[in-house]
């Protein structure tokens, strides 16, 4: 296929003409149409990609200055561009340079954008968010551009036993889809004007932790929370509806009994055993699972240490997270309020760009030098089947 752009808002129209035809063909159950126009977008996306590459590439090399004869261009050139770069970067942030490369296919920067980060930080961010963030590391993410329709199945074919030359009726497979929007989460950091001198990775280091911090926590709470479009947000798994028989209530007024936890254990199909866990605040947990016992009087909740040192919690031998984006558990409640959750988060996306940007603008009133990091997330559940909750009921 080939592809002819003018500029971004041209490649953006006919993007839109393709997926208006595939969400068409979808709606009309055009499966094969569906699938050419998805294919079709697909290189379509690729082709954009190597074309602004190729763009960000003539721009850099505009008043390149060439590489000494006696030094081939291949070596040392990555790793200086890379650290000229992200050495220029802290001076923005800090101090608010202009940054002005010498020679780099590796970044595109303009200037009402502020800078873009360097990809050096955005590694890091990523890696310190999958240590930090246990609920974060086990979603799917995905890197769909906002619009995009994507494809869910909500019926399975069933097989049927029949005679050597017998046939079965012919099933029509259902599809759903989910829709991801761009719903922009912001961090913004100050920095004294006393800091004017510190070295290349304490600020990475820094820059990177005060980022993560902020935004792995809106991402995570979003996830159990969010409540939508609505208010730009990605739909978090305690707003959804759980899916007939998944919801285990406690009248208010009284305790979870160990009747409860079974049926949220039974409510949970086979299918869906691996990976699904518990989560739910530590102190619902100490205080209305641990100590409980079955009927033949053995604890229903176990405490193991593991070769680390480190204990781990299980509720009839399924995993329990502790966090605090679950409500406590409370004997009376204003209104419906879970305490408790099983959900298998490889069944949750969220969609993330990555080009995260930085702008800065200055605090009259301290001095400091404001910076404001901005990135594009958008998450839901994909299949609720794994999500059970346990909540009161108010009465």
């Amino acid at each position: 296929m080939k592809f002819k752009f003018k500029n971004h808002e041209d490649y953006l129209a006919q993007r839109n003409v393709a997926l208006a035809e595939a969400e068409a063909a979808l709606n009309e159950g055009d499966q094969e149409k569906y699938n050419e126009r998805v294919e079709y977008v697909n290189a379509m996306d690729a082709a954009y990609e190597e074309y602004a590459r190729q763009q960000a590439n003539i721009e850099a090399m505009k008043g390149a200055v060439k590489a000494p004869i006696s030094m081939p261009a291949s070596i040392g050139m990555a790793d200086d561009a890379d650290k000229e770069y992200r050495v220029q970067f802290m001076n923005f942030v800090l101090k608010g340079t202009p940054i002005r490369m010498s020679n780099t296919d590796a970044y595109t920067v303009t200037t009402d954008v502020g800078a873009v980060i360097p990809q050096t930080i955005v590694n890091r961010i990523i890696e310190k968010m999958e240590s930090v963030g246990a609920i974060y590391a086990k979603m799917t993410k995905t890197f769909y551009q906002g619009g995009v329709v994507v494809p869910t199945s909500s019926v399975k074919p069933v097989a049927t036993w029949t005679t050597e030359r017998g046939s079965s009726d012919k099933q029509k497979k259902t599809l759903g889809s989910v829709t991801f929007s761009y719903h922009k989460l912001r961090c913004v950091v100050a920095v004294s004007l006393a800091t004017s001198v510190v070295t290349l990775e304490i600020f990475e280091d820094t820059l990177a932790k005060q980022v993560v911090e902020a935004m792995i926590k809106k991402i995570e709470d979003a996830a159990f929370n969010g409540t939508g479009a609505t208010n730009n947000q990605p739909v978090g798994i305690l707003t959804e509806t759980p899916i007939a028989g998944h919801v285990v209530e406690i009248t208010e007024g009284n305790a979870p009994t160990y009747s409860d936890w079974l049926s949220a254990e039974a409510a949970l199909e086979d299918a869906y055993d691996a990976g699904t866990e518990w989560y739910m605040k530590k102190k619902t947990f100490f205080g209305q699972v641990l100590g409980m016992l079955d009927e033949q009087g053995q604890p229903i909740a176990r405490v193991n240490v593991g070769i680390d040192g480190k204990p781990s919690y299980e509720l009839f031998g399924r995993k329990v997270n502790f966090t605090d984006y679950v409500p406590s558990f409370a004997t009376s409640v204003t209104a419906d309020t879970p305490f408790a959750v099983m959900f298998r988060f490889a069944d949750y996306i969220c969609n993330i760009n990555l080009d995260i940007t930085v702008k800065d603008y200055e605090d009259h009133d301290t001095d400091d030098q404001i910076k404001k990091a901005v990135m594009l997330v958008d998450g839901k559940a994909v299949d609720l089947n794994s999500l059970v909750v346990v909540k009161v009921k108010n009465s």
